[in-house]
């Protein structure tokens, strides 16, 4: 018991522990680019790095993997933080150790890129669980596709007789272009998911920065920073749920898997701000009814247009 205890202080030293630096080498170089003798890692006057050397396919494989970030040091680092000491991490970043660390966006986009891939057959079953889920979750949900499509049936026949042919005609053609219009808009979000996924991120971030803008670790903290430590936050949710699509989970095990990942989030943040657990929660609630009330003006806003737009075209809705 007392080594556990040990190694769970250890731990949580290292955890509240910044980024070490490895010291500079003072052994003396000559950049094979500007042929500046310098000593250190890097060459003081155009940025090459000391250990460069022949090419070989091992050194074509890491650059291949720099293009795409992954070879950089800094992702596994910033992986690795995420998981086991977010709030921190991010704190160490927002105070200006950002060459330790991966950028938040370009991580955002790389992760939701895996994410993609891994839904759509890199698994362990091989099979495109986007599809497969969304049937399943019918299922869940007690839903039934056939039985919505006869209702809809049923009730556009109804209310065809309340009109004159042309005005059932025009209803028809409104209805059939505002469903082509919605497939579109479907298509539309799955394609730009990560974009609608920043847009609910700043929503969220402004409300979320009014209860936490005077935290004890960061008193004056900024919008900015605040929407910049939501980016990190969301990358490590979508660390801990590529996990489920990775291992193929049943899709009720995976609904219980997530909401429960949601609660991870309260722990990044109680490390970034410096807030107890109950104050965290309190204000994580307070921010999510600003935040609720933002995205349906947002929806109803959308929807307002587009009922505008086919009532002007087709006349009759």
């Amino acid at each position: 018991m007392e080594k556990l205890q040990n190694k769970y202080r250890r731990f949580r030293e290292w955890e509240q522990q910044p980024h070490e630096v490895a010291p500079l080498s003072e052994e003396q170089h000559v950049c094979a680019t500007c042929s500046t003798h310098y000593e250190g890692n890097y060459c003081p006057r155009c940025g090459q790095s000391c250990k460069i050397v022949r090419y070989s396919f091992k050194n074509a494989f890491l650059l291949f993997l720099d293009v795409w970030g992954v070879g950089n040091r800094g992702m596994f680092r910033s992986l690795r933080d995420l998981i086991l000491r977010p709030g921190y991490m991010i704190r160490d970043y927002l105070r200006g150790m950002q060459m330790a660390y991966f950028p938040p966006f370009k991580m955002f986009f790389l992760l939701c890129t895996l994410s993609l891939i891994v839904d759509t057959g890199l698994n362990i079953q091989g099979i495109n669980r986007s599809v497969v889920n969304e049937k399943a979750y019918i299922q869940i949900l007690g839903l039934s596709d056939d039985k919505e499509e006869n209702a809809e049936e049923e009730t556009e026949e109804t209310n065809d007789k309340k009109y004159t042919p042309e005005q059932a005609r025009k209803r028809k053609l409104a209805h059939k272009a505002g469903d082509q219009k919605i497939d579109r808009l479907e298509k539309w979000g799955e394609k730009h998911s990560s974009v609608m996924a920043l847009t609910c991120l700043l929503l969220f971030s402004w409300p979320l920065w009014l209860m936490i803008r005077r935290c004890p670790a960061i008193p004056d903290l900024r919008f900015s920073e605040c929407f910049v430590a939501m980016v990190y936050i969301i990358n490590m949710f979508i660390i801990y749920n590529i996990i489920p699509s990775l291992l193929c989970f049943r899709p009720d095990v995976e609904i219980i898997y997530w909401l429960l990942s949601l609660l991870l989030i309260l722990i990044p943040i109680k490390q970034l701000t410096g807030y107890s657990y109950p104050s965290v929660i309190w204000r994580v609630f307070v921010a999510l009814i600003p935040f609720c009330f933002l995205l349906l003006l947002l929806f109803a806003v959308a929807g307002v247009a587009i009922y505008l737009y086919y009532d002007a075209k087709y006349g009759v809705l």
